[in-house]
């Protein structure tokens, strides 16, 4: 019989996110995941002191994959409109099985619990900054920046929210792109 392959702390931690998605910050619980993985909870402890820890890691490991690295890639495309059109065909997941948006709204419960507040708190400011940036970069004073961010930002998780709660009202595959044009259009008018 082979060996079972040994766990990493990320794989530990992507369990977490899967787990994060389904069910919230209650569901990111040592015994189920290990289970979820083919192993024991004494492999989690070779990596993690506690639960907090691991959520602490899944956490930072979220706020990496879906801003960080959104931004990112968002930045190697040079002319600014096609970059918004980017950040949105990323943000609503066009092409994407599952939108990273779902970690998002499993965690939007739990806003006040102390480990998941400032990476929100953090991310946000992130992603409005980021938001306002290209939008000066079109052109927008700072403060009509700011406001079409604010726009922007609450488009994504309202989308996020719909497709949760009522996926046959919301625009999916095909219909993305148009949706895509309808809210560039909307945030860049003049």
């Amino acid at each position: 019989m082979p060996g079972r392959k040994r766990l990493t702390a990320r794989d530990w931690t992507s369990a977490a996110l899967e787990a994060l998605a389904r069910g919230g910050v209650a569901a990111v619980a040592v015994e189920p995941i290990a289970a979820s993985l083919g192993t024991t909870k004494g492999s989690f402890y070779w990596h993690f002191d506690s639960r907090d820890a691991l959520l602490q890691a899944a956490l930072l490991e979220w706020e990496r994959t879906e801003t960080d690295d959104v931004i990112t890639l968002v930045e190697t495309e040079p002319d600014v409109p096609r970059r918004l059109r980017m950040l949105l065909a990323v943000a609503l997941g066009a092409g994407i099985e599952r939108p990273a948006s779902s970690v998002e709204l499993a965690l939007q419960p739990s806003a006040d619990h102390p480990l998941v507040a400032p990476v929100l708190a953090r991310i946000t400011a992130r992603r409005l900054d980021y938001l306002s940036r290209m939008f000066g970069e079109l052109g927008f004073p700072p403060d009509e920046a700011r406001q079409r961010s604010l726009l922007a930002y609450t488009a994504y998780l309202g989308h996020a929210q719909l497709a949760h709660a009522t996926p046959d009202a919301a625009p999916t595959g095909a219909g993305i792109p148009a949706y895509i044009e309808s809210v560039i259009d909307t945030l860049t008018a003049r």
